[in-house]
């Protein structure tokens, strides 16, 4: 991917909407976790950035194709599987401009990644470090470290726990025991 562009986050905002999972055979293809509502709903937009914060590289999926529960894609200058395994754990975004503004009270996940928790009684949860689904609800994994302890907390992102979220302060606030 040599040939590529890098782009740095600051240049452009950039909203994560999936991980390279995998490569998928030996021409370069790789397999893509998307964070869309549609598994194919990346493919809606055209421009595409592999990479981490901070190290983005632009791509094109030149071929794309449903394969289970995820995206097999073909990107431009990923032509063998070394190079399809090298992209392996990357993060795959899109620009924030191609994206429709969400409705009310809804949020793309990648902007809840990173907010801070408290509860109502002000009691600090940590942050967010990943939203998933389970059929049933979305559910929130807020991680938090005291004392050199690491705890993680599962709560589901559901109207009745999450009271408020401030996108803009980075903060949430729910309703969830804090021994819970």
């Amino acid at each position: 991917m040599s040939n590529l562009a890098n782009v740095n986050l600051a240049e452009q905002e950039l909203v994560v909407m999936g991980r390279i999972v995998a490569p998928y055979g030996v021409m370069g293809w790789v397999k893509i976790k998307p964070d869309t509502e549609k598994i194919d709903g990346l493919l809606d937009y055209a421009n595409w950035f592999v990479g981490q914060p901070n190290a983005w590289q632009a791509v094109k999926a030149i071929d794309a194709k449903l394969h289970n529960e995820v995206l097999a894609v073909k990107l431009s200058g990923v032509n063998e599987r070394n190079a399809a395994l090298a992209l392996k754990g990357k993060l795959v975004a899109v620009p924030r401009a191609a994206l429709p503004r969400p409705p009310e009270n809804e949020y793309y996940w990648s902007d809840l990644i990173g907010l801070s928790v408290k509860n109502l009684q002000n009691v600090d949860f940590g942050v967010i470090t990943d939203v998933f689904e389970t059929g049933a609800n979305d559910v929130l994994e807020i991680t938090s470290e005291v004392s050199g302890v690491k705890r993680e907390r599962l709560l589901p992102f559901i109207a009745q726990v999450v009271l408020e979220v401030d996108i803009n302060a980075k903060t949430m606030q729910v309703d969830w025991d804090a021994e819970f």
